[in-house]
């Protein structure tokens, strides 16, 4: 195995580890719009004239103005696994695949099945669209607002490993195989492309 195979291999497993701790990382940061702030503020100050004494109401608008200022200030981070429960086990599932795939192309393991890197490269391929739909599309939380943390950031370079050790990770003379059974038209497994 060449240098750049093996390298590749190993940055397909690497990358498939690093895409699963990602998904507990902050993947967006939360900031409090202008709206949510003044609708806390009033409910506060709802609550505060219904069940509570003058001392209180007094608290109340004193606590108040601090919701204004800290409108547009970040005030926490989420993961993807506290936001986005069904992609973030789809991810962890893509990650799992990639991992052990990429595990057994390294060790060079044939049984029970062949692993090759073309199907690590699209493992990889899948958990990258799913990434990049969610840096583009932002799930949407009431009066809140969402922007992208470090952790999506981890997630999309993670993919991209896996995807590029797939490809790397292909030994010479597979691409040659492969390019010559694609000039005259057959697939790896010897049937027509047709």
């Amino acid at each position: 195995m060449s240098g750049t195979s093996q390298l590749g291999r190993v940055l397909a497993v690497a990358g498939a580890a690093v895409l699963a701790v990602s998904v507990f990382l902050p993947w967006y940061s939360v900031t409090i719009t202008s709206g949510g702030a003044a609708l806390a503020q009033a409910e506060l100050n709802s609550a505060a004239q219904r069940y509570g004494n003058a001392a209180l109401q007094a608290e109340v608008n004193t606590v108040g103005t601090t919701f204004s200022a800290a409108a547009g200030h970040q005030i926490a981070t989420l993961s993807a696994h506290q936001l986005l429960k069904t992609l973030s086990v789809v991810l962890l599932i893509l990650a799992a695949l990639a991992f052990l795939g990429a595990l057994m192309w390294l060790a060079q393991i044939e049984e029970p099945l062949e692993v090759d890197g073309a199907q690590i490269a699209a493992v990889g391929a899948l958990a990258l669209l799913l990434v990049l739909f969610r840096m583009v599309d932002h799930p949407s939380v009431a009066f809140l607002s969402l922007s992208l943390s470090w952790g999506a950031w981890l997630a999309f370079l993670s993919c991209v490993a896996i995807v590029a050790g797939g490809l790397l990770g292909r030994t010479p003379k597979q691409r040659r195989v492969e390019a010559s059974f694609a000039s005259v038209g057959y697939s790896r497994h010897g049937q027509t492309g047709a």
